[in-house]
């Protein structure tokens, strides 16, 4: 049986639809958008898309590196409650025979959760649409926490068993464009239909350019893990800032990256290429303690995630974050100024289009009726995945 939605205005991409009602199909599709009458709409209320993040290592406890059924399925549930409709799995350098098992674990997931005829899918969760491989071809000046023992140098071969264990599922791949034959694996990525991302890096300027000439689509977390911006060699940050066509990923948490550098990055990214990402961890959504990030201890305090074993030597290395997408959506506009329309296409509508998945942050006739419910104060109220509300917002 079809139901409706109603609220006092949608945001779409060509603009607000006032008074929409929004009939769902028995499959958890949109069936119908139009206008009703005012009386439809008691509070003041926005829709918007739901979020796609698409750098994201875990959550609620559970690591994507696990790769398991129930792990992915915590993640993807814990994900759903912070708005989230769809997410790139996530991995961190590690041995190349644990990543190859971690690559064939989300597969499964992904590939199970696509066989699932929409109707029949009762799990109130964001769904796993690929992967992003974070690793193992960075900077070793810019590795950040990332182990150095498991760095690799940028090889086609490697990159291809890596996909094939993934069964074609990477979509996004950070990479350092200075490393010897990284212009090479870049080129052969995007013409295989791999987005590459640019990031823990110490390219220079030139270095950057060349890559982006190879096909490069983004970059990954700007600011952090990258060359500093200098005036006289602007490096990867000043190239990533200032080339138009370039995607740029942020972590706004207020923590990785200064609120005054938000400020600039989105100036300079503009609503069209600019992308709202959690870079979440394990523990996000859990007590303060230390958790995994795939194989590397990381120590959670006052929101700061830091890498256990650089602790003990007196320095700190932030290991990820604790951010969730409605967070990152809100301090975006804390920090900005930003509207709420713009606020959330940085974290829905622009990473599916880097990736080349439109439809994914597109609400139109057909599309998954995927929804966040917004309050008049900007707070996020309900999350709806195909049409179905969380049960306990």
């Amino acid at each position: 049986m079809s139901k409706t939605i109603t609220a006092r205005r949608l945001l779409t991409e060509s603009g607000a639809v006032k008074f929409p009602v929004i009939t769902v199909a028995d499959d958890g599709t949109i069936s119908k958008i139009e206008s009703g009458p005012q009386a439809l709409a008691h509070e003041e209320t926005t829709l918007t898309p739901a979020f796609f993040d698409i750098h994201v290592h875990g959550a609620a406890g559970h690591d994507a590196m696990e790769a398991t059924p129930e792990a992915l399925s915590s993640i993807g549930g814990f994900l759903a409650t912070k708005g989230v409709a769809y997410f790139l799995a996530t991995t961190v350098t590690a041995p190349v025979d644990r990543t190859l098992r971690a690559l064939e674990g989300i597969a499964n997931a992904i590939d199970a959760a696509n066989s699932r005829p929409a109707a029949s899918d009762t799990e109130f969760a964001a769904r796993p649409v690929g992967i992003h491989i974070e690793g193992p071809f960075l900077s070793h000046a810019k590795r950040g926490v990332h182990p150095p023992a498991e760095l690799q140098p940028p090889s086609i071969p490697l990159f291809e068993r890596l996909q094939q264990a993934a069964r074609g599922h990477i979509r996004l791949l950070t990479i350092a464009p200075e490393i010897p034959g990284a212009l090479d694996l870049i080129a052969y990525a995007t013409h295989s239909g791999t987005r590459v991302s640019l990031g823990h890096s110490d390219a220079t300027a030139a270095q950057t350019r060349a890559a982006i000439r190879a096909g490069a689509a983004s970059a990954t977390h700007t600011f952090n893990a990258m060359r500093r911006l200098d005036h006289r060699e602007p490096g990867i940050t000043g190239v990533v800032l200032d080339t138009h066509s370039l995607y740029a990923e942020l972590i706004c948490d207020g923590i990785h990256v200064a609120p005054e550098f938000v400020r600039l990055w989105l100036r300079a990214k503009g609503e069209e290429r600019a992308i709202l990402v959690t870079d979440g961890i394990s523990a996000t959504g859990m007590p303060d303690a230390n958790y995994l990030l795939g194989e590397l201890e990381v120590t959670v305090k006052n929101g700061r995630c830091l890498l256990t074993s650089d602790l003990a030597k007196g320095t700190e290395t932030l290991a990820g974050s604790v951010l969730t997408m409605d967070r990152a959506v809100a301090n975006l506009r804390r920090f900005t100024g930003a509207t709420l329309a713009t606020a959330v296409n940085l974290a829905s509508r622009n990473p599916a289009r880097m990736l080349g998945l439109d439809d994914l942050g597109e609400i139109a006739i057909g599309r998954p009726a995927n929804f966040n419910l917004y309050s008049a104060a900007g707070e996020l109220r309900q999350t709806i995945l195909r049409g179905e509300v969380k049960p306990d917002q």
